[in-house]
C-alpha cells in the first residue's frame, strides 16, 4: 500500500491526521536535518497504522514536504 504524508517538520505538537484515503498530514517537533524528521514521521505512523517501523519505507520526496511512503503487509515479506 503506498500512502502520500504531507510532512509538517518543527511543529509544536506531534499529530497525524488523515486528509483522504491515502493522504496524511503528520507533524513532527524534528528538524528536518540528517533525516530526524523522517525517522519520527515513520515512529508517529507506525504506532496510528499499528505496524513496525520496519514495515514503513520512505520511497520518495525524502528532502520535500511531500512524501510517498510504502506500508508492506504480510503478503510483501520474502
Amino acid at each position: 500500500m503506498l500512502i502520500k504524508v504531507k510532512a509538517k517538520p518543527r511543529s509544536k505538537e506531534e499529530y497525524v491526521k488523515k486528509l483522504g484515503e491515502d493522504f496524511y498530514e503528520v507533524a513532527v517537533k524534528e528538524a528536518p536535518e540528517k533525516g530526524r524528521a523522517n525517522a519520527r514521521i515513520v515512529e508517529l505512523l507506525s504506532i496510528y497504522l499499528g505496524v513496525k517501523k520496519d514495515r514503513i519505507k520512505l520511497v520518495a520526496g525524502e528532502t520535500s514536504k511531500l512524501k510517498l511512503f510504502q506500508i508492506l503487509g504480510e503478503e510483501d515479506q520474502p
